[in-house]
């Protein structure tokens, strides 16, 4: 069996192989490609019998994998978090972070990051897309009152119709009248891709397995949870199976807060911050909508913000239970129930 460690980049991919013998590995053959070259990347391997491949993580792995993954044995995708050597290390080469690839999947101690299936890669592309367009909304709906509050004429509906004909109407320089039109036309354009995102989200659900649509169904049956925050959910946590505790799933959103503890002494750091920026943001998102509408959940945060002192803190909490919350409803496939 040999082991190939790939050091993957937008141009350039750079191969070592490596064989086992006990303990010891043995470098037996090194290539450089480019990217492009796809027909003499798949005619390599084809030449190299049996094999396993790692590669770590990055963000334009899937077309490497697609293109040989016929032929391997094994295709391992190595978390770049977790496997710090060739980082930490003084003599940091293309050559040397694939042969330190290498070595690692012949000894078997590569740390393995979650490749999404093609469905769930497809569903993250839309929804992703859409947070995308919204917050290009809300941006443009940011500059265009920014100009109104340099004459004092923001307005609360500017947004409306009435909103419409009064921004038409308001009295601004001829440069201001420039920008207004011009960010008025790009807000009707995001406006309508929004529109036609929603609705492929919509036909991508009907078209879902039904574990699935199960899962749907289960979220949605929370109070002041709705499609955007279920989408954002399911599409990040992908296969929710896979994560062994409510702490791994809480890390993955990067809500799970830091500790140092030598001796007696105990420190508290900030959350982590890792893994998903998407779910963790929506999930704090959703956190404030319970805790202003929900007088269980306020309950709950107004305790937790007299306990810690701090407003950010108690959301984050809150947050935090959200999500295990849905992770323990996933798993027993039970709809929301208020606590007796």
């Amino acid at each position: 069996m040999k082991y190939v460690g790939v050091d993957l980049h937008k141009h350039v991919i750079v191969l070592c192989v490596v064989t086992r013998r006990g303990r010891r590995t043995k470098v037996v053959c090194r290539r450089r490609f480019a990217c492009r070259d796809t027909d003499g990347i798949r005619q390599f391997f084809v030449q190299l019998g049996r094999f396993e491949v790692v590669v770590e993580a990055t963000a334009a792995y899937e077309w490497f994998f697609l293109l040989i993954e016929d032929l391997a044995d094994r295709l391992v995708l190595a978390h770049p978090k977790k496997l710090r050597v060739s980082a930490e290390s003084t003599r940091k080469t293309d050559k040397i972070d694939a042969e330190v690839l290498a070595v690692f999947l012949a000894l078997d101690m590569i740390p393995e990051a979650y490749r999404p299936c093609p469905r769930v890669r497809q569903y993250r592309v839309l929804v992703r897309h859409r947070c995308g367009l919204q917050r290009r909304i809300t941006g443009i709906k940011s500059k265009l009152r920014n100009i109104l509050a340099h004459y004092n004429a923001d307005v609360k509906e500017l947004f409306t119709q009435r909103g419409e004909i009064y921004l038409a109407e308001v009295a601004v320089s001829a440069a201001d009248r420039f920008s207004i039109t011009a960010l008025k036309e790009q807000l009707g354009l995001f406006q309508r891709q929004l529109g036609e995102a929603n609705r492929q989200l919509r036909e991508f659900a009907k078209r879902g397995p039904l574990a699935e649509q199960e899962a749907r169904a289960v979220l949605d049956s929370i109070p002041l949870v709705g499609p955007v925050t279920i989408d954002v959910v399911l599409s990040e946590l992908g296969d929710w199976r896979r994560f062994r505790s409510q702490k791994a799933v809480v890390a993955f959103a990067g809500l799970d807060p830091g500790i140092r503890s030598s001796a007696k002494k105990r420190l508290e750091l900030h959350i982590s911050k890792e893994g998903s920026r998407l779910l963790r943001w929506t999930m704090i998102q959703a956190a404030w909508r319970l805790v202003i509408k929900s007088p269980r959940w306020h309950a709950r945060w107004e305790r937790l913000w007299s306990n810690t002192g701090s407003k950010k803190k108690a959301i984050v909490g809150i947050a935090r239970r959200l999500l295990c919350v849905m992770f323990a409803m996933l798993h027993s496939g039970q709809p929301y129930r208020l606590a007796a």
